[in-house]
């Protein structure tokens, strides 16, 4: 009767404070003390929540967004002028073609020597070698400069993203967060890898052309400029329209993929209610709008193209008139009106490009947006002493409660301390609160009312005081050395070897084709469950928080292999405060005091000794657990649930 407190097990693969949480994203459920996990039935009033009943991460302001970028680009200043001014020069010296064919068209038409071709031959040559080694060079460095400033970015948005209280990320949803992990982040890094040095080489042609159209006669550069007007309300027609567009498509993609999720994650329960066409009809409902939204960008972005077509027309032809009036008069030369037709020409490519790059720009900009959104989220603040202290701690609740759906009360008003290297479990049937009372101390959620204090303060302002370890722990794709460093970067070989013999793990560890760096998890050595709570129990080492928070961190093996890990968590508890949500009774009784939960409150307090006395509710489930038990099984067999 002392299983886990939340439907058919879910919980999020939590592990000691270097290892980062996973949140689960589904609203509550009537009657249980978690969030449903992928499995847990939906209940009869249970409801789907929608994009306009979640509160969405942040998305920032385009003043906001715009400061961002520019901090972001501050310490890269040097890097950023020797890009940009490579490719000023390169442009410029591109920018000689036009004159040099001009000068061929003059020899051809006054029926000069053809020996008068071989030097604008020759420079033209080494015009296109000059202008193709500089531009190659600039590219690479504004480059350079984009893939710097997105991994700084990156580095940000994933440090606040793990920073975030767990209760946040649940009401976002996970879909929101995958979609800018995902989407958003890859339309940025799109933009920086070809929009952004296209964009720079395309704006310094544009204004270095126009220049050399003024030095062949000002009136071409009036004639080429009768485009600009067409562009530019092309350009403010298009921004205005697709800014909006890209929001929507944004917000449309992140509710397409939650429901995703939820209908993938949940199939079992969805099977077992029958609800696979309520389901289908969700995902085809949210699928059809974000291809709507894509479809409006599709014809938004073709109505764009036209437009642009028109202003080239109206420009070339404004220029090769002024060409034809100006050869007539006699004040210009064929091989000039042919150079100014041709720079007229030559701003095609970069105009468009840079008018086109406005489909990425504004779609990566909406994407940028939403990243920052995330960055200027304000994290907890960590308390001065906290981060990396050792030594005594002490555990105290003052009057909590806690609801994940107001009126649907988790706990009620639990009083509990917890002294500094005392061993407190806590037992209780299904739903009875043990696993938000964990979730509470450990700092992974925030108490509707009252007051957790870990060592003195709140615990998600704690640092590394509490760590924390789950039935289910997450693997990290990597060598081993580098997965049991993610608690401890500076930790030298020895002390890997140590904290693995310490939790009976350096034997397997050592065993492994490549020892501590053989790579595991996602296309590595996959470990069995046993072994990856020894791990996770090894990192707990590592981290040497004070206040230990087990969540049936010892679970998931059988029987021989829950013994082990029984043994495993001793030696990694010895001389810390430790919360345990005991999921066997015999951990109840190695324990220094027993704290039994009914309902959400407290009901029953003492020693193992001491309740058995009391035969009061900790008695009876002892009892229950024992009489399951056969003579020969051991003392750790699972209490039924």
């Amino acid at each position: 009767m002392t299983g886990p407190d939340k439907p058919n097990d879910a919980e999020p693969a939590l592990v000691p404070p270097a290892d980062a949480p996973h949140g689960t994203d589904n609203t509550p459920v009537a009657g249980t003390d978690e969030p449903p996990g992928p499995d847990a039935s939906p209940g009869p009033t249970a409801e789907e929540p929608n994009s306009s009943e979640r509160a969405l991460l942040p998305t920032a302001t385009p003043a906001r967004t715009r400061a961002a970028v520019r901090e972001l680009l501050r310490p890269h200043r040097a890097l950023a002028a020797a890009g940009f001014g490579t490719l000023m020069f390169a442009t410029a010296v591109g920018l000689l073609t036009q004159p040099l064919l001009g000068h061929i068209v003059d020899v051809v038409t006054e029926h000069r020597s053809p020996d008068a071709l071989t030097r604008p031959v020759l420079a033209l040559a080494g015009v296109a070698v000059v202008q193709g080694v500089t531009t190659a060079l600039g590219m690479s460095l504004v480059s350079r400069l984009g893939e710097t400033a997105l991994a700084r970015l990156r580095e940000r948005f994933v440090a606040r993203a793990l920073s975030l209280p767990l209760e946040r990320l649940e009401r976002a949803g996970s879909g929101d967060l995958n979609a800018r992990v995902t989407r958003d982040v890859s339309r940025v890094a799109d933009a920086v890898r070809t929009a952004l040095p296209e964009l720079a080489r395309s704006g310094l042609s544009i204004v270095l052309t126009l220049g050399a159209l003024a030095l062949l006669d000002w009136r071409f550069l009036l004639a080429a400029l009768i485009a600009v007007p067409v562009q530019a309300h092309t350009a403010r027609w298009y921004v205005r329209n697709a800014v909006p567009l890209y929001a929507q498509e944004r917000i449309a993609t992140g509710d397409q993929q939650q429901q995703l999720l939820d209908t993938i994650g949940g199939a079992r329960t969805v099977r077992a209610y029958r609800l696979q066409d309520a389901h289908t009809r969700r995902v085809t409902e949210r699928s059809r709008a974000a291809v709507e939204l894509t479809m409006r960008g599709v014809r938004l972005v073709l109505r764009f193209y036209s437009r642009l077509h028109i202003a080239e027309y109206v420009g070339l032809a404004a220029v090769l008139v002024t060409g034809f009036l100006l050869v007539r008069s006699g004040s210009a030369s064929v091989g000039t009106a042919t150079a100014a037709a041709l720079y007229f020409h030559s701003l095609f490519g970069p105009v468009n490009t840079a008018l086109v790059l406005l489909d990425d720009a504004q779609s990566a900009t909406a994407g940028l947006a939403r990243l920052v959104g995330v960055v200027d989220e304000p994290a907890p603040a960590v308390s001065a002493h906290a981060d990396g202290a050792t030594g005594e701690a002490s555990v105290t609740l003052t009057g909590v409660s806690h609801a994940y759906v107001p009126g649907r009360p988790v706990l009620h008003g639990v009083d509990l301390e917890v002294r500094p290297k005392e061993r407190v479990a806590l037992v209780g049937t299904t739903g009875a609160g043990k696993t938000t009372l964990a979730k509470l101390v450990a700092g992974l959620h925030r108490p509707a009312a009252g007051r957790v204090e870990v060592g003195g303060t709140a615990p998600d302002e704690s640092g590394r005081l509490v760590g924390l370890v789950t039935q289910e722990v997450h693997v990290f794709a990597g060598p081993l050395a580098e997965d049991l460093r993610l608690a401890r970067p500076e930790a030298s070989a020895e002390e890997l070897r140590e904290a693995l013999a310490t939790v009976g793990a350096l034997g397997w560890a050592e065993a492994l084709p490549e020892g501590l760096d053989t790579v595991v998890g996602d296309g590595g050595h996959q470990l069995t469950a046993d072994r990856a709570q020894q791990l996770a129990l090894a990192r707990l080492l590592l981290a040497d928080p004070p206040v230990v928070v087990l969540d049936e961190a010892t679970a998931e093996a059988g029987s021989s292999g829950a013994r082990l890990l029984d043994e495993a968590a001793e030696r990694a508890l010895r001389g810390r405060t430790a919360l345990v949500v005991a999921h066997r009774l015999s951990q109840a009784a190695a324990a220094d005091r027993v704290v039994v939960l009914s309902g959400g409150r407290v009901v029953e307090e003492g020693t193992h000794d001491e309740l058995l006395a009391a035969r009061g509710t900790y008695a009876a489930l002892w009892r229950a657990w024992s009489h399951q038990r056969s003579p020969d099984a051991p003392a750790t067999a699972d209490v039924p649930r």
